[in-house]
């Protein structure tokens, strides 16, 4: 079944209009990151130290973005991680450049956060325990010394306890006691114990991590280099296979690409994490053979028709291709599209840039290589017409 039948669309003949839109978004990103000072980049890029936070209820972000401050931290990320009316988890991310204040930071929000929703100072908090230190105080509990449990008896069933807090549909947050008693072959002097010496706190720390800001520099260069490395072997393959202006057009179009997508990660507001460069990597090398598949097809048609003008050419080839171009396009476009609506907030950064790379690198595919290819060689046919008049 072919889904789009043989087609004559001039697409040659509206390329003012297309590349007019194309520069309009480029525009628009370009604005949008010179009032942001440049791109947003996660932890990974700038340095600082990132903790996801899951609470009982919905976070009051206003009271813990001014306790926050009120200790001195510079918070640059405070937002909800994962959508959903249960699921209370937060990103806090401080932009903080000293290594020892680095590794001190996910203490401070810590400490911060249990000013702001209580604690007790004599017990422990289940919910942001470790199984060591839970062990210590289970096995100094008077009820459970007197015990015939053996050490390694209490800390396996310790083990199964922070197990069970940690598995969904807890997922670190133990909200009652009471769940404890549905594990299997717990001893209930532990459990009683546990409430003895802890109390359940209203959050848990879900991870994080903290990055310095030499190492987020060096990052920055490296995925830079690896970009432009990338590009740099399309344009030595394409020139190889094709011509030289091929590769030129084709890499034009790929640089449109990457600073259209680079904009609406600034104009959406999105953070610039190692997973995004993957991502761009990603399309430079799907436009890229889209790009290649419409110049194959103009090569084979130039064999055919050399008298043709290559305005001609151009649009034959992208009309022969462009069924093959909605189908692969489509279906990819399918699958990024669920990745971006069901992969969660940790892959959406990811699958937003394969989204629109998607989409742009389609775009340009059919309506910026080709364009770029016919200026280029009738620029190169008018500087040879100047030279021969010479």
């Amino acid at each position: 079944m072919q889904l789009l039948k043989e087609t004559n669309i001039d697409f040659i003949g509206r390329r003012k209009y297309f590349l007019g839109l194309s520069l309009l978004l480029i525009v628009a990103g370009g604005v949008s990151l010179f009032l942001k000072g440049g791109p947003k980049f996660g932890i990974d890029f700038k340095g600082g130290t990132l903790v996801y936070v899951k609470f009982k209820d919905e976070p009051r972000l206003d009271e813990i973005r001014e306790a926050l401050t009120g200790e001195g931290l510079n918070v640059a990320t405070l937002q909800p991680f994962e959508e959903g009316p249960d699921n209370h988890e937060l990103k806090i991310d401080l932009d903080l450049t000293e290594e020892e204040a680095l590794e001190s930071g996910q203490d401070k929000i810590v400490a911060t956060l249990r000013r702001l929703y209580g604690s007790e100072e004599s017990k422990l908090d289940f919910n942001n325990v470790g199984l060591e230190t839970l062990s210590d105080r289970v096995v100094s509990n008077p009820k459970i010394a007197e015990s015939a449990l053996t050490t390694e008896e209490i800390t396996e069933e310790v083990r199964a306890l922070l197990a069970f807090r940690d598995q969904a549909p807890q997922s670190g947050l133990v909200r009652d006691f009471s769940l404890l008693t549905s594990i299997e072959g717990v001893n209930p002097d532990i459990i009683s114990a546990l409430e003895e010496e802890t109390y359940l706190g209203a959050f848990a720390i879900r991870g994080g991590g903290y990055v310095g800001p030499k190492i987020g520099k060096e990052l920055q260069w490296q995925a830079i280099k690896a970009t432009l490395f990338a590009l740099g072997g399309m344009l030595v393959y394409i020139a190889f296979r094709f011509e030289w202006i091929y590769g030129v057009a084709a890499v034009a179009a790929v640089f449109h690409d990457v600073l259209i997508t680079l904009g609406f990660f600034s104009l959406f507001n999105r953070e610039i994490e190692l997973t995004v460069v993957a991502a761009f990597l990603t399309l430079v090398g799907y436009s890229m053979n889209d790009t290649i598949v419409i110049f194959d097809r103009v090569r084979e048609n130039r064999k055919l028709t050399r008298r043709q003008p290559l305005a001609s050419l151009l649009n034959l080839s992208v009309n022969q291709t462009l069924a093959r171009t909605v189908l692969t396009s489509g279906l990819t476009l399918m699958a990024v599209l669920c990745l971006f609506v069901f992969g969660g907030e940790v892959l959406r950064s990811f699958s937003f840039a394969l989204v629109v790379g998607v989409l742009i690198g389609t775009y340009s595919s059919v309506f910026v290589a080709s364009p770029i290819l016919l200026w280029w060689q009738g620029r190169a046919v008018a500087v040879g017409g100047q030279s021969r008049r010479k």
